[in-house]
């Protein structure tokens, strides 16, 4: 048995956010319009609630975008995953035609 008191906890994780600008008319792939993590994350989603822009967490795809310079195009890994936010962001809007609302999710 191995004695963790000698060890340090480890660090809480620090909160990250990545604000992502498209321009549907434009035709071109979103851009990263913002990063930031701790203090600036909270920021960045202070922001996007007071604005009511549509806030979804995922983390893995945090850490690739957070890794992109701002007004920089996504990377083409991480378009799969964008255009399922999107999808679901635009139904939200009612923004697809055709598309009904999503129903909201409960426990997430």
């Amino acid at each position: 048995m191995q004695d963790d008191s000698r060890h340090p906890p480890a660090p809480a994780r620090q909160q990250k956010a990545v604000a992502l600008t498209y321009d549907q008319a434009a035709g071109e792939a979103p851009r990263i319009s913002a990063t930031g993590r701790g203090a600036v994350a909270e920021q960045i989603l202070a922001i996007a609630f007071a604005n009511g822009v549509k806030v979804r967490e995922d983390a893995d795809l945090v850490e690739i975008l957070s890794l992109i310079d701002v007004d920089s195009p996504i990377p083409l890994e991480a378009f799969a995953a964008v255009a399922e936010i999107l999808r679901y962001v635009y139904q939200a809007e009612h923004r697809l035609p055709g598309v009904p609302k999503p129903e909201p999710r409960r426990g997430a």
